[in-house]
């Protein structure tokens, strides 16, 4: 019997480097090499443009009296300022803490008290939020918060000015007091119950996990990475920017936020060999009518993560798109964020059914929850990893840390998952939100994989909603074709009968033009199980009785 438990062997050594020492390597050795290009102002950077402007700035908050240690907030959508403040933290030893361009008033105060955030770098605005006036707002409730510097204002100006003026020899003399174990960035993970916690990541967790996911994508100087995923989350800043700058690639930023027809525009004018989003990102881009009209040529590879693959999305992405290597990533904030991944010559089935198998010089096993044993290959429990990337911890939790990591550093996901005896992991669902009906087991994401084949469905999501018999049943959420006619539970029924269990087969079926989103892209089933309730006016206790 062979136990659900792998390591990834490699005979690339783990980077010993900060992030800002990593930089500068790639910059004396690639410095007219492009490393940053915001289509949207048409504003260009060689590597060696990047890191002056990354000394300005860095300069500038030193200016400011930030030192090792302080902590200094980013409130922005995508956009070069971003990056620069991203890496100018890096090489001042400050901690950057990444806020999430959707947050209200409320989560904001949150954020910047708990972290102790002492300087604030902000867009003006975004869309329909007005940054400075929420901060203006919070701003006497944070008694840490000393500077505000909005992005494209004079604040921001003089920051650059004053740094451009200082001595750059000053980082050099910083750069040796840094460790590559220092923590450098708190990223809170979205709270679904509660208040968010901020999962706390060193220079080593997150420069080499985006090292190793550029390993495996292939990255060298030639490549050219669209980012439309968020900076603020460890997709746009690690995966894409560290993964890029780790080995002379260029980041190109499309849009502020994801555009379908503006990521297009850029591969094409870039001629970006790789692409990053979520599923629901890819099936945006393969629908919109720019598509046929550009020349994708150059496209590759990419990375697709945030939730499972369709099939059928998967197909159209290598067919449509050119992206016959693309890979599928598995992974969590607290983990930096990837512990395993598809390779490039992996089948289509592997790369639809699986998220892969373990990254190098990491560890991951699949473990009962009730009991922590590690289970067999081909048994379903709870994915767990350990290694170079799992955090430090959450930022002043210790309690809810060691609820997480366990005295042996192993993460707890809150994943089930199933491991074959080729050690590609499946992710089943998360623990919460498997089904139980009726004492049945349930995992909502063999039901989603089959509704994808429903000629009408373009998108589906199932949940479980209280009911008095069975303790839960299915309900679908389903985004149809366009011009489509209306799907009904009885419609459902006909299509699934013959073909699913009766158990497996949905009672409700709910049509959206949507679902709700994280703004990484990942589905909100928490709150699609809130709105079920309401919407067809069940009982919550239900599930209690």
């Amino acid at each position: 019997m062979t136990l659900s438990y792998a390591s990834g062997v490699s005979a690339t050594p783990l980077l010993g480097d900060t992030i800002g020492a990593n930089l500068d390597r790639t910059v004396a050795a690639f410095p007219e090499r492009d490393a940053l290009v915001e289509t949207a102002s048409g504003r260009r950077w060689t590597y060696e443009r990047f890191s002056d402007d990354v000394d300005a700035v860095a300069l500038g908050l030193r200016g400011l009296g930030v030192v090792k240690g302080d902590r200094v907030g980013i409130w922005a959508p995508n956009c070069a300022e971003w990056m620069l403040v991203q890496y100018a933290t890096a090489k001042l030893g400050a901690i950057l803490v990444n806020i999430n361009p959707a947050y209200r008033v409320h989560e904001l105060e949150f954020v910047l008290n708990q972290a102790g955030v002492r300087t604030l770098v902000s867009a003006k605005a975004f869309r329909t939020s007005d940054y400075a006036a929420m901060i203006e707002e919070v701003r006497p409730a944070c008694d840490a918060l000393r500077d505000v510097v909005l992005i494209g204002g004079p604040e921001w100006d003089a920051l650059v000015e004053s740094g451009r003026a200082g001595d750059p020899s000053a980082l050099i003399e910083i750069g040796r007091t840094l460790s590559t174990d220092d923590p450098i960035n708190i990223q809170y993970t979205s709270g679904t119950t509660g208040f968010p916690k901020g999962a706390t990541l060193s220079h080593h967790n997150i420069l080499n996990n985006g090292y190793f996911v550029g390993e495996l994508c292939g990255y060298d100087e030639e490549d050219r990475v669209c980012v439309p995923v968020p900076f603020y989350h460890c997709f746009g800043m690690v995966m894409g920017n560290l993964a890029a700058t780790s080995h002379g690639a260029c980041v190109v930023i499309p849009a502020p936020a994801f555009d379908p027809k503006a990521t297009l525009e850029a591969v094409a004018a870039e001629r970006c060999t790789s692409l990053y989003g979520v599923p629901t990102m890819f099936i945006a881009v393969l629908g919109d009518p720019a598509l046929d009209g550009l020349d994708l040529s150059a496209l590759r590879t990419g990375i697709m993560a945030g939730s499972p693959c369709p099939v059928e999305v998967m197909k159209q992405v290598i067919e449509r798109l050119g992206m016959s290597e693309v890979a599928i990533c598995y992974g969590m904030t607290e983990t930096s964020p990837v512990s395993t991944q598809t390779r490039a010559g992996d089948s289509l089935d592997r790369r639809v059914s699986t998220v892969g198998t373990v990254l190098p010089h990491l560890e991951v096993k699949v473990i009962d929850p009730a009991t922590g044993v590690t289970v067999p290959r081909g048994e379903p429990g709870e994915f767990c990893t350990r290694g170079y990337s799992v955090m430090l911890g959450y930022w002043e939790e210790p309690d809810r840390t060691a609820e997480a990591v366990d005295a042996a550093r192993w993460m707890h996901t809150g994943d089930l998952a199933v491991m074959d005896d080729d050690g590609y992991v499946t992710i089943t669902g998360r623990i919460k939100d498997m089904v139980i009906r009726g004492g049945e087991n349930i995992y909502p994401r063999e039901i989603e994989e089959f509704l994808y084949g429903h000629p009408d469905i373009v998108d589906a999501q199932v949940i479980g909603v209280p009911d008095e018999k069975y303790g839960e049943e299915l309900m679908a959420w389903v985004r149809l074709r366009e011009g489509a006619p209306d799907l009904t539970a009885g419609d459902l029924r006909s299509f699934c009968e013959g073909r699913l269990a009766h158990f497996k087969i949905p009672r409700y079926v709910h049509v959206v033009d949507e679902f709700p989103m994280t703004v990484t892209g990942k589905v909100r089933k928490v709150q699609m199980r809130t709105e079920a309730v309401d919407i067809l006016g069940l009982d919550e206790s239900a599930t209690d009785a």
